[in-house]
């Protein structure tokens, strides 16, 4: 994979608030931009852990330190401190630009009751 998912500003902004930075206690992480541009790629798609493409890393390391973050909170602290940055703003999901099958809004029909449970008229 040539091109990195987060762009040298981002890296830049997010590089200071991660975990296992040079000179942080406890272990230095190999390249926190790359395990970053891994979990943004499974993100992206959706994807099982098994199908992170070995540029990434391996898939077993990747889900080890992705749990190690969540369980230490990382992942919350990243969000409180990048959601105050306006910038950052277009990172953030809005079910209002999500496409969804027409069928999943409640658009025309409303509840409709299975055959067996409506009553037979006689």
């Amino acid at each position: 994979m040539s091109r990195r998912i987060l762009t040298d500003r981002q890296w830049a902004i997010i590089a200071p608030l991660v975990p296992g930075k040079e000179g942080d206690r406890g272990r230095t992480g190999t390249d926190n931009r790359l395990f970053l541009d891994a979990i943004r790629w499974l993100a992206r798609g959706a994807s099982p852990w098994r199908d992170l493409p070995p540029e990434l890393g391996n898939w077993r390391t990747v889900h080890s330190r992705f749990r190690r973050w969540t369980l230490a909170g990382v992942w919350e602290s990243l969000f409180k401190a990048l959601s105050a940055d306006p910038d950052f703003e277009y990172v953030l999901v809005d079910a209002t630009i999500c496409k969804t099958h027409a069928d999943a809004t409640s658009q025309k029909g409303g509840l409709k009751l299975p055959a067996l449970a409506v009553p037979k008229v006689a």
